[in-house]
């Protein structure tokens, strides 16, 4: 059986809830929204009020996200940087003085997920198919085929005028089969789109009290010995919380498993910030790089760095003004970022509304109007 609509976006983060909003609010026809996990929120995934993906926004300089921040009524809270932070070479770990960030960085008191729970909220959930993994898009006539798969194997296809690639570049080509293929130098591009936070992995600590911040220290760490290379202050509302990206590549993280590098932590943070952080009330571990979901093979050999946005459209064939890339890789301005979501989603459906009209200048995805 196949399911017409106007417009099938492909992934239930951040870009795609809020594209879906959009076309809700421009009153655009109609539209279904894909995603293969059985949750919302992509790479936004919470413990609580605490952040295991994404974590801060820079309102001064993200003025788009702070305004749907404000717009939905979201608390947010400033990063915690006061008092020293502690720097762990190859001895005995030293305070030295803080670096505050600028500009201020900032995070929200129910964690990122506040912001998917609300827009969900915002949204029609007859337009949402949760664990429905794309496999497959085919151009025929004027129409999109979307062949998808449920968790347990069931084939599904709905046909639309125009998609909208929620997912990141790089993993839309791992996962999904395009017919007729995509012009070769835009299928490169996004091949070599690196997808962030996928070669990252987070610990998280939750404590009975912020005993570092008691001793004048901010939370913060650096650290050459590991395995957390980065910490920071995680304190919410819900408690406080110290948080650090795991420093080890993504193959030697799987090799010694989740259980030792929880424990290694622990005794990491001890060295930090003394014995109480060896007892954490709760404690969370995420590894994106053995997420399929978010993370390929390319991805756990790259760095990690924020990556450079490639083109979101093919400019002409087949798949000109039918297909576009809305995740935040695709931000001209934020690749990678959360703002970068919200900046690619709103192109991608400012194009996508402009492809729908009459006029045949489109104009593409982040491209200024004329």
């Amino acid at each position: 059986m196949t399911t017409s609509v106007d417009t099938v976006i492909i992934g239930g983060g951040l870009a795609g809830l809020y594209a879906s909003l959009l076309l809700q609010r421009h009153g655009a026809g109609s539209h279904m929204l894909l995603e293969a996990r059985d949750r919302l929120g992509g790479r936004i995934l919470g413990a609580g009020s605490y952040d295991l993906g994404p974590t801060w926004f820079w309102p001064a300089i993200q003025p788009r996200l702070g305004a749907i921040v404000r717009e939905f009524g979201l608390s947010i809270i400033p990063q915690h940087e006061a008092g020293f932070m502690m720097v762990e070479r190859s001895g005995t770990p030293v305070r030295m003085h803080g670096y505050p960030s600028h500009p201020e960085s900032f995070r929200l008191t129910t964690g990122m997920s506040g912001l998917i729970d609300i827009l969900l909220a915002r949204l029609d959930p007859a337009c949402i198919k949760l664990g429905r993994t794309v496999t497959r898009l085919h151009a025929t006539g004027r129409a999109i085929e979307v062949h998808a798969r449920d968790g347990e194997g069931r084939a599904s296809v709905f046909q639309a005028s125009q998609v909208l690639l929620a997912v990141p570049p790089r993993l839309a080509q791992s996962r999904i089969a395009f017919d007729p293929p995509l012009p070769s130098a835009l299928a490169m591009q996004w091949r070599g789109t690196p997808t962030w936070m996928a070669p990252h992995a987070k610990y998280l600590a939750v404590y009975g009290s912020a005993f570092w911040r008691e001793q004048d220290m901010s939370g913060a760490a650096r650290s050459s010995r590991g395995p957390l290379a980065e910490v920071h202050d995680a304190s919410t509302p819900q408690g406080p919380a110290l948080f650090g990206f795991v420093g080890m590549p993504a193959a030697a993280r799987r090799s010694a498993g989740q259980d030792v590098l929880m424990a290694l932590s622990r005794a990491q943070l001890a060295r930090l910030f003394g014995p109480l952080a060896l007892k954490p009330e709760r404690e969370f571990y995420k590894d994106w790089a053995q997420d399929p979901d978010t993370s390929t093979a390319a991805d756990c050999r790259d760095g990690g760095a924020h990556p450079a946005a490639p083109a979101v459209a093919a400019e002409t064939g087949v798949w000109a003004r039918r297909l576009a890339g809305i995740a935040s890789e695709w931000s001209a301005a934020f690749p990678g970022y959360l703002a970068g979501a919200i900046d690619a989603a709103d192109a991608g459906v400012k194009w996508l509304l402009n492809c729908a009209a009459p006029s045949p200048n489109a104009v593409p995805p982040g491209a200024p109007a004329q």
